[in-house]
């Protein structure tokens, strides 16, 4: 569950590890920009990469017209047009001024913008050995590309003089923001060192941008290249018949005479161990999906994390900060890691304290069914005896709920939600291309005014070149410096496809991701601001997954419930009795949940606040783990080896906690619609999304939660919602640190 960036800053030119904006930094060499400063008006009318998005609705991209052989030349050319822009941006002879500097900055980079946006998609969604090879020649020169624009000292002392100029104070509060994110986003790329540093750190930020191509490609190749192939009716045992279903459609697609072939993504390898009675392929499916990236051979990640640890912790010394984690949260809602280490420790007492209640209820009912005595629950167990214990203690059957769970319908109730609480519409359309035939296109109105807000595009489906899990990007952001430009907004999955049409259905689990993601779709096409670096998801790490995760509390309601939960043979609404017992059931395994994250966010921050030690990862997992406390029978969400949220860009580096961070504050939001009259209570969800899903970071994220309501964040409702202990629960995660100010 997570955003997905491929925008450079207002229009690509920021540094990763400075904004919520990235999947990668990209640079160019000096060389580069001096022997080829024309190249991208040369190649524009041959490379339609190049050309302007045309057409309705504002125009969007044509991928019917794609090449891969195409995106070299035209990353090469965009960024040396916009080195270009930004060069006279800087050579201006005119007194800087916000229009002609920071304006200026957010109106260049336009071509860059969407060649890079349609080269994202391609890596995440359509990877092939052509496409690997591109991002491996490119990621390096990419990102030097990005210092070059940070490190131009004639630029940086324009837009120091805007930020501290006495005029500034004339400009709107959006503007003055916009000055105030550039200008703390260039000293924190370095604009203020010296030459010799300014040198090295972009030696680091290439060396890393290599290092990620790397490690995501690894993980892509050990999900891609390993499959459980299920060789006889006997290994299908205790699978529901949707599971054998799609185990029967992986076989087909991947072209492999089986009864059914598991593939290596977390859509298909939890339900597998929930239900699977094969215990021995449990094991063999678990070790083949956690041990990606920790093979050995030509795709282990260890060294590169190893490696990716050191340039971080000498590039954040350079910048003057302690360690990464230190340089990271400073630009945070969180502000130093101590913050974002207290509230997770505070949470991680009482997770841990209820796996072990958990584990014990498993333990007793494995006895129970005959297990021998020396049997101990081990990692590859705890989902399926979990789901034993669930069915026993609460009549639940996940199985039971997959039934009224389809694909379809649930992106119809998602479809709803936004229109009764933020009223959009969803329409679909077909006059767009897409670049694969699983993706579908809707139009986004306001259902009162049916004013355009953007386009919906959806990619639900898992295949090979794709990468696992799911997230949300954005193809363009909302702005209105020269004119109205609306947003395109994508979310994309990784379930497995129903045969010949038939429904696809999805876990509770799924479900609630589903939602999750759609919430920063939602957050994206609800940004109502001018200035493009400042639009939608642009806002910091451990805000940008709050409105993603407020949006999961829709899916329970009665409301989608009834309407949109329809069996998917009868289609008659799931019985409220089904309904009564997930809500009963509603805190149970959250030791399990809360733990499996937490152990990944912690091992996250503890990595980068080791300074330069070096690490072996492996030996820094389990060691750390042990040190925690941690529960034998469960393991990180992420091992280290393949946790590409931290290691396959600078994007949640240091940033796991954010979750946790965010999801106090949706928690927290929530129950302000249940102290009024409801989920659906209209003042409180206007209040929503003027506050906070409309004003992206126009306004510092404390204060706009402040305005929404009234006080600073409580943890109670999260930890009621999770049933833990609430000794202490009313303080508020950002206390301790004050919000900076533009």
């Amino acid at each position: 569950m997570s955003i997905s960036f491929t925008s450079f800053g207002g229009r690509r030119f920021l540094p990763v590890l400075l904004t919520a904006s990235l999947t990668a930094t990209v640079t160019l060499t000096p060389s580069f920009a001096q022997n080829q400063p024309a190249t991208g008006f040369a190649v524009r009318a041959d490379n339609p990469l190049l050309a302007s998005w045309s057409g309705p609705y504002g125009g969007y991209p044509a991928f019917d017209k794609v090449q891969v052989s195409q995106f070299k030349p035209a990353l090469e050319a965009a960024m040396a047009q916009n080195l270009a822009e930004v060069q006279a941006i800087a050579n201006n002879k005119q007194a800087p001024n916000f229009e002609n500097t920071i304006a200026a900055m957010e109106r260049a980079g336009n071509t860059l913008d969407q060649v890079q946006t349609v080269y994202g998609i391609w890596s995440g969604n359509m990877s092939n050995p052509e496409v690997q090879a591109v991002q491996r020649e490119m990621a390096p020169r990419m990102a030097a590309f990005s210092d070059q624009i940070t490190q131009n000292e004639a630029l940086f002392k324009r837009i120091e003089a805007v930020y501290n100029s006495p005029d500034k104070k004339k400009l709107t509060p959006e503007q003055q923001r916009l000055a105030y994110v550039y200008y703390n986003n260039f000293v924190r790329a370095g604009a203020k060192l010296d030459t010799k540093a300014k040198t090295r750190l972009s030696e680091i930020n290439q060396e890393l941008a290599g290092l990620f191509t790397k490690f995501s490609q690894n993980v892509l190749a050990d999900e891609n290249d390993s499959v459980l192939v299920l060789k006889t009716p006997a290994d299908l045992g205790g699978l529901p018949q949707s599971l054998r279903d799609d185990a029967a459609n992986t076989a087909t697609a991947r072209k492999i005479t089986a009864p059914g072939v598991i593939a290596n993504t977390r859509s298909s390898i939890e339900p597998f161990l929930t239900y699977s009675d094969q215990r021995k392929l449990r094991e063999k499916a678990w070790r083949m999906f956690y041990n990606r990236g920790d093979n050995g051979g030509e795709h282990d990640n260890n060294a590169l994390i190893t490696q990716i640890l050191q340039l971080r912790a000498e590039r954040a010394k350079l910048l003057g900060y302690k360690t990464h984690a230190h340089l990271r949260l400073d630009n945070t809602m969180a502000k130093t890691p101590e913050a974002a280490m207290a509230l997770m420790e505070e949470v991680w007492v009482p997770a841990v304290a209820r796996v072990k209640e958990e584990v014990a209820d498993m333990q007793a009912l494995a006895k129970k069914e005959g297990a021998p005595a020396s049997f101990k629950i081990e990692p590859w167990d705890y989902r399926y005896y979990a789901e034993k214990v669930r069915k026993a203690r609460y009549d639940l059957d996940q199985n039971e709920v997959k039934e009224y769970l389809q694909l379809d319908k649930m992106r119809e109730g998602m479809f709803w939600v936004a229109g009764e609480i933020y009223g959009f519409a969803f329409t679909p359309v077909t006059d767009v291309p897409v670049y694969h035939p699983d993706v579908k296109v809707w139009e986004v109105k306001d259902k009162t005014t049916g004013k355009h807000l953007g386009l919906w595009y959806f990619d639900p489906y898992a295949r090979p070149g794709k990468r696992s899990g799911a997230w949300m990007n954005a193809y363009r952001k909302q702005e209105r410096l020269d004119g109205e430009i609306a947003t395109i907004v994508s979310n994309n999955s990784n379930f497995v496809k129903g045969k010949d049409g038939a429904p696809t259905l999805i876990s509770w689990t799924d479900a609630t991701t589903l939602f999750h993601e759609f919430g920063h779709a939602l957050h994206g096409l609800s940004s109502n601001v001018t200035y493009p670096t400042l639009s939608g998801t642009s806002v910091v790490r451990d805000y940008v997954e709050f409105p993603s995760q407020v949006m999961e509390n829709w899916l329970p309601t009665p409301q989608v419930l009834q309407r949109f939960a329809v069996h998917y043979q009868t289609g008659k609404p799931i019985p409220q009795a089904l309904v009564d017992r997930i809500e009963k059931a509603s805190t149970f395994n959250q030791g399990f949940e809360t733990t499996e994250f937490l152990a990944s966010a912690l091992i996250d921050m503890k990595l980068h606040l080791a300074g330069d030690q070096k690490i072996d990862p492996d030996k820094f997992e389990r060691e750390t783990l042990t040190q925690l406390g941690m529960p034998s029978e469960i393991v990180m969400r992420h091992r280290t080896p393949q946790f590409s949220h931290v290691f396959s860009s600078d994007g949640y580096s240091a940033g796991y906690y954010s979750y946790l961070w965010s999801v106090v504050l949706a928690s927290d939001a929530f129950s302000a619609f249940t102290e009024a009259s409801g989920p659906y209570d209209k003042a409180v969800a206007k209040r929503l999304k003027e506050k906070i899903l409309s004003v992206g970071n126009t306004v510092d994220p404390a204060d706009a939660y402040r305005s929404f309501r009234g006080r600073d964040p409580k943890i109670d409702a999260l930890m009621k919602e999770r049933g833990f202990p609430m000794k202490g629960a009313s303080k508020a995660p950002d206390k301790k640190a004050a919000s900076k100010k533009s």
